[in-house]
C-alpha cells in the first residue's frame, strides 16, 4: 500500500481499478494472452524495438547534420536504453511468464525503470526520468500499431491517471465512465480542475508522480477532500474509506433536501445563488442542485473539442440550448477566454513564454475581431429566448471595455441589416479578475451594468503565484489578507455605486469562505452545481449580523494560515458537518 498526498480539486471519495493514461493518450490494459499467442508478441515485441530505433537514428541523423555532433548526442541515451538486451530479455520473460500482451508488459517493465532513477540520489541521475519517459512513449506507439486508445470505451467506473490532461481530454470525460481523476500536476484552478469540478467527479492534483506508481487495474482511493490517493490499499483500510464513502453520501442526501429552499439567512436577507457551467447539458444538474439561474457559462469547450473554428450557428445553438433549458432564470454568458491553460490547436501550435501573462481571453479577443464577432452574433441571437447577459473577461482598464463594447456594436449593426432580431438592450457586464480592474473599480462600474469577481485569475495575479503550478500551489490562497481586503473594497464600490455584484470564482463554492462573503455584503455567489446545497446549509444557518462580525475580525489578521484557522473555526461552529 502506498499514500500520495495532493491537492484536493474536487471532492469526493470513490474506490475503483486505476486506468493509466500515457501521455500519448495510449490506455493500455493488463490483457492476458493464451500460450499460442506468446511467440506472436516476442516478435511483435522485436519489431517494436526495432522501429523505435530506427526512428531513434533518423532523429539523431537528422539533428546531426542541422545541429552538430555534440547536440545529437543527446539521443546516445535512447539508444543505448533500447539496445540494451537486459531489458528486452526482461519483457520478453513477462510475457512468457505471465502472458502479458508485449504493450503492457513493455509498459510495466519501463514504469519500474522509472521509479529506479527517481529514487536516485544523484540530481543528473534523477533528470533522465524524462528521456525513460519519452523511450516510454516511442516504444508503446510502435508497439499500439499507432493507435491511441479511448476512455469512451471503458466498461466499467475507473479511476483516471494521468500526467496531466488536455482541454479537449477534460471536456471528453463526461462521456466515460471515469469516476475519478488524479494527476501528476495541476492545481485547485487549472483548467482541468474547473471543468472534473463542475461534472462532480472527485480529483486529486499535484501529485507530482502518481502517473509512474500506479499500474492499470490496480485498487485505487481517491479522497478528493483530504487530497489523499491510496494505491493498492489493504482491507483496512479500505474498511475505512467504504465506511467513508457512505457518511458522505448520506450527507450529500440530507442536503438534496434544500434544493426548493431559499437562500436566505436567519434575519431574513435573501443570497442569490447561481451555477458554473462549461458545457450544455450541465443545465440539468444546475436546476436540479436549485441554482437560481447560469452567474459564468464558459465557452471555450467550442473551441476545445475541434480542431476547426465553431460557426456562428454551432455557437447560437450552444447558447440557445441553455437559455431555453433555464427558462426565466439569468443567463450569463463570458466571451471567449481562451489562452493560459485554454489553448486552440494554433496556440498550441505557438506556445508563449508566459501564457498567464500572454494574449490571453479579451486580449486574444480583440486582436481576433472576426471569431470574436462571430460568437457576439450568436449570443445576441439566443438573447430573445431568455434573461441573457453578455460578460467580458479579464478586463484590465477602460480602453478594453470600450474596445469590446465597440465590437459588440459592430455585431449588432450585423444583425440589423440582416433583420435578425436580438434584444438591444442587453446587460453587459465584466469579470474582475485583475488588480488593474479593482483599483480602477470606480470608474468601470460607471460603464457597465454588473461585474462579476473571479477570483481564480484575480489570486493569482495579487499574489503573482501561478495557479497551474503544483510547485507554488501552497502559497495560491484566497486566505491572504491582501485578497480578502480586495474583494471587500470590489464589494463595497459596487454597493456604493448600485451595481450588481457577484462572485463567479472557485471561492464562491468553498464553505470555509461563505461566512466572510456575506459578512463583507455580497449577495450573489456563483459556483459548481454540486457546491450549492452546502453552500446554501451555511448561508440558512447564519445571520448577517453574525457574518458581519466573522469578516471584520478576518480583516485585522496579518496572515493567510490566521484566516483560514478562523473562518473553518467559526464555519464548524455553525455547521459542525461542514468541511
Amino acid at each position: 500500500m502506498e499514500i500520495k498526498k495532493g491537492i484536493n480539486v474536487s471532492p469526493g471519495v470513490v474506490i475503483a481499478p486505476a486506468v493509466v493514461l500515457d501521455a500519448q493518450e495510449y490506455r493500455i490494459p493488463r490483457r492476458k494472452i493464451d500460450a499460442h499467442e506468446v511467440e506472436g508478441e516476442l516478435d511483435w515485441l522485436r519489431k517494436g524495438f526495432e522501429a523505435s530505433l530506427a526512428e531513434i537514428n533518423l532523429l539523431r541523423e537528422a539533428m546531426s547534420r542541422q545541429l552538430g555532433e555534440d547536440i545529437a548526442s543527446i539521443f546516445d541515451f535512447h539508444h543505448g536504453v533500447l539496445s540494451q538486451e537486459r531489458i528486452r530479455d526482461q519483457i520478453s520473460d513477462h510475457i512468457r511468464k505471465n502472458k502479458y500482451s508485449a504493450a503492457y508488459a513493455a509498459r510495466e517493465d519501463l514504469r519500474d525503470y522509472q521509479r529506479r532513477f527517481l529514487n536516485m540520489e544523484d540530481v543528473v541521475l534523477r533528470e533522465r526520468v524524462r528521456d525513460v519517459r519519452d523511450i516510454e512513449r516511442r516504444l508503446l506507439r510502435n508497439l499500439c500499431g499507432h493507435v491511441a486508445e479511448d476512455l469512451t470505451h471503458l466498461n466499467h467506473p475507473a479511476i483516471l491517471i494521468a500526467h496531466d490532461l488536455t482541454p479537449s481530454q477534460s471536456a471528453n470525460l463526461a462521456q466515460t465512465k471515469v469516476v475519478g481523476v488524479a494527476m501528476d500536476v495541476g492545481g485547485l484552478t487549472s483548467h482541468t480542475a474547473i471543468v472534473v469540478r463542475s461534472m462532480g467527479i472527485p480529483a486529486v492534483m499535484g501529485l507530482k508522480d502518481v502517473s509512474t506508481q500506479v499500474s492499470h487495474g490496480d485498487t485505487v482511493i481517491l479522497d478528493g477532500v483530504k487530497g489523499l490517493v491510496v494505491i493498492r490499499p489493504d482491507e483496512e483500510m479500505l474498511t475505512e474509506y467504504r465506511l467513508e464513502e457512505e457518511r458522505i453520501q448520506a450527507m450529500v442526501s440530507d442536503l438534496s433536501g434544500l434544493r426548493d429552499k431559499p437562500a436566505v439567512t436567519e434575519d431574513g436577507t435573501r443570497v442569490t445563488l447561481f451555477s458554473n457551467i462549461e458545457f450544455p447539458y450541465e443545465s440539468r444538474m444546475v436546476l436540479e442542485k436549485g441554482a437560481g439561474g447560469i452567474g459564468l457559462y464558459r465557452t471555450e469547450f467550442l473551441y476545445l473539442r475541434s480542431e476547426t473554428e465553431p460557426t456562428e450557428q454551432e455557437h447560437y445553438e450552444a447558447y440557445s440550448e441553455v437559455v431555453q433549458a433555464m427558462g426565466s432564470r439569468p443567463v450569463i454568458i463570458r466571451t471567449l477566454d481562451l489562452g493560459a491553460d485554454k489553448y486552440t490547436q494554433s496556440q498550441a501550435m505557438e506556445p508563449e513564454r508566459n501564457p498567464f501573462l500572454g494574449l490571453r481571453s479579451i486580449r486574444y479577443c480583440l486582436q481576433n475581431l472576426e471569431p470574436f464577432k462571430v460568437q457576439l452574433r450568436a449570443i445576441l441571437r439566443a438573447s430573445i429566448e431568455g434573461d441573457v447577459r453578455i460578460m467580458f473577461p479579464l478586463i484590465s482598464g477602460l480602453m478594453e471595455l470600450r474596445q469590446a463594447k465597440m465590437t459588440l456594436g459592430d455585431a449588432m449593426e450585423d444583425l440589423e441589416e440582416l433583420g435578425i432580431p436580438f434584444n438591444r438592450d442587453i446587460p453587459v457586464g465584466i469579470m474582475v479578475e485583475t488588480p488593474a480592474a479593482g483599483i480602477q473599480i470606480r470608474e468601470l462600474n460607471r460603464e457597465v451594468d454588473f461585474i462579476s469577481i473571479g477570483t481564480n485569475d484575480l489570486i493569482q495575479y495579487t499574489l503573482a503565484v501561478d495557479r497551474g503550478n503544483e510547485r507554488v500551489a501552497s502559497l495560491y490562497t484566497g486566505s491572504h489578507p491582501a485578497v480578502l481586503r480586495t474583494l471587500r473594497d470590489i464589494v463595497r464600490a459596487a454597493i456604493r455605486d448600485k451595481v450588481d455584484c457577484s462572485l463567479c470564482g472557485e471561492m464562491a463554492g468553498e464553505p470555509m469562505y461563505t461566512l466572510f462573503l456575506l459578512g463583507i455584503g455580497l449577495r450573489h455567489f456563483s459556483m459548481a452545481a454540486g457546491d450549492i446545497p452546502e453552500i446554501k446549509n451555511i448561508i440558512r444557518s447564519t445571520t448577517i449580523g453574525h457574518a458581519q462580525k466573522i469578516a471584520r475580525r478576518v480583516l485585522t489578521f496579518d496572515t493567510a494560515r490566521q484566516v483560514s484557522n478562523f473562518l473553518r473555526d467559526e464555519t464548524r461552529k455553525l455547521v459542525p458537518e461542514a468541511l
